[in-house]
């Protein structure tokens, strides 16, 4: 079994920062990619950032520049570090990975139970 954890998310006011936090736990032998999705309350998703165990990253339009995306070193914790916030970032923010469970297995998708984020005008 594999847990993702997030946390870090709440209220602020806008132009305020906050930092989302992720981590995979259980039967973790590789994870191949870490992502932050977002659900705004008319229910559409975005893909928000995305971080490759390579180190790669790639961020949405409407956060590009303001949010960033980053793994610690053991690499089985995303942050997410949201600067700039705008009351459009008012969301459930989601973490996702794919995750091998075996050494010559797949990476398979894991979600995160989701963490909110409210950012007040």
């Amino acid at each position: 079994q594999v847990q993702l954890v997030e946390s870090g998310g709440g209220l602020v006011q806008a132009g305020g920062s906050l930092r989302l936090s992720c981590t995979a736990s259980g039967r973790v032998v590789r994870i191949d990619v870490m992502c932050w999705y977002r659900l705004f309350p008319g229910k559409q998703r975005e893909l928000v950032a995305t971080i490759t165990s390579g180190g790669t990253t790639e961020y949405a339009d409407s956060v590009n520049g303001r949010f960033t995306i980053s793994v610690d070193n053991a690499g089985n914790t995303t942050y997410l570090r949201m600067n700039s916030l705008r009351s459009e970032d008012t969301a459930a923010y989601f973490c996702n990975a794919k995750i091998a469970t075996t050494p010559l297995g797949i990476g398979e998708d894991y979600w995160g139970e989701g963490t909110g984020v409210t950012v007040s005008s």
